[in-house]
């Protein structure tokens, strides 16, 4: 996998169209001149949690005793799962929370919806597979992590632009494309899997 494919995979991963409705839901009754520093504080803290990720997933992996193959396997069960609901979409408001009149901290914006387990189970992998290439994993994130910024801080003017069939139909284009990447993970997962007991 190159920098630019590991980049791809982990922008649809992170589904920022996708998730356009639901930050733009939960920032709604938080005040206007608030909504940008309450966005960029977000994204900062969900690039500070798939950093530790990256650059810790080795040790998590050794310390639960998780193999290589396994999280391959369970990495590519994830994303295709994730593109199976890109391509029909099912919004939970639960994500909001309860109190979602108030201003969001950490969750449901940075953790589960940029930094989500999808994510952070493609950056585990990623590390695992070729821990010296770590700074190629780092600059795909955050060629990810930035794109994904830029959409979701203009996401009121992007849903005005294209509106919802129009955001909709970009969320399903992207499932399809990450649907192949799943397959081919998994795949790659049990023929690694495979070869141990050759």
């Amino acid at each position: 996998m190159d920098i630019l494919t590991a980049a791809i995979t982990l922008f649809l991963v992170m589904d920022p169209l996708g998730n356009i409705p639901i930050f733009i839901s939960v920032l709604e009754d938080v005040y206007p001149t608030r909504r940008r520093k309450v966005l960029i504080r977000e994204l900062v803290i969900a690039l500070a949690i798939m950093l530790a990720f990256l650059f810790f997933g080795n040790n998590i992996m050794a310390a639960l005793s998780i193999s290589g193959p396994s999280l391959s396997i369970a990495g590519g069960i994830i994303l295709f799962i994730i593109s199976i609901r890109m391509i029909f979409p099912i919004r939970h408001r639960a994500l909001m929370g309860e109190n979602s009149d108030s201003e969001p901290f950490i969750v449901p914006l940075a953790i589960p919806l940029v930094a989500g387990p999808s994510t952070i189970a493609t950056l585990m992998l990623m590390s695992s597979k070729a821990p010296n290439r770590v700074l190629d994993w780092l600059l795909a994130m955050l060629i990810a992590w930035l794109i994904s910024a830029v959409i979701l801080f203009f996401s009121d003017y992007l849903r005005q632009v294209f509106r919802r069939r129009g955001l909709a139909a970009m969320e399903r284009l992207m499932g399809m494309i990450l649907t192949t990447i799943a397959v081919e993970m998994l795949l790659s997962g049990i023929a690694d899997f495979l070869q141990q007991y050759r």
